[in-house]
């Protein structure tokens, strides 16, 4: 008798312990997750060795396991940072919504328009190779980095973002792949939003952690 309880609580611990698993992966499909942050192309905002907090239902709710929405819960919003799986890049990004649906959108020597307005800039720090400045999105303002002399993604002709897509740039606006590389993103595409910096790793002094950054608003 005593063997077969002994038989008995052990296999309902185990029950509790896949249960506990199979929970927990259903909350980091479905809910929220965080995202390893591996370049340098959201610089100053995010660097690398950050994990970032990943909202899934920002947007959203998805069947687990999938990026079939089930209900729209809203729609990014310019100065949203976003998660993405891209098709065309065959990995999962990190970006700013910078166009929404139907806006214009054209960029000069690192001087964003948006329909038709010029953004303005205010200067933070400089050094001889880039300089990182303040931009005043519309209802918000954040951080850029970039290059001195420009890049060959510095400039871009005046676009039309389509239904269903969103314009996103990375802050490190001369080191990134983004929509001037690979397009517009794809309103499906986004599984989420990031606000905040979980914790942080050195890549550069043998991955030791950054205190300061954990739980750092974006």
């Amino acid at each position: 008798m005593k063997l077969t309880q002994k038989l008995y609580l052990n296999a309902k611990e185990h029950y509790r312990f896949i249960l506990f698993i199979a929970l927990m992966l259903v909350f980091r499909s479905a809910v929220a997750d965080w995202n390893s942050v591996p370049t340098g192309s959201m610089k100053p905002t995010i660097v690398e060795g950050d994990r970032i907090l990943v909202n899934k239902m920002a947007y959203d709710l998805r069947l687990p396991f999938t990026n079939v929405s089930l209900l729209k819960l809203s729609d990014p919003m310019r100065g949203d940072i976003v998660i993405f799986d891209s098709k065309v890049s065959d990995i999962r990004l990190v970006k700013r919504v910078i166009g929404l649906p139907g806006d214009t959108v054209a960029m000069q020597d690192n001087i964003l328009k948006i329909n038709g307005e010029q953004l303005s800039y205010q200067a933070l720090s400089q050094q001889e190779s880039q300089a990182d400045n303040i931009e005043y999105l519309p209802g918000m303002k954040h951080q850029i980095r970039v290059q001195q002399n420009g890049s060959s993604l510095s400039s871009f002709k005046e676009v039309t973002v389509p239904e269903g897509h969103y314009l996103v740039l990375g802050d490190n606006r001369d080191n990134s792949t983004d929509s001037r590389v690979i397009g517009f993103v794809p309103r499906n595409e986004i599984v989420g939003r990031s606000k905040t910096v979980v914790m942080s790793f050195d890549y550069d002094n043998y991955y030791l952690p950054r205190s300061e950054r954990y739980l750092h608003t974006l």
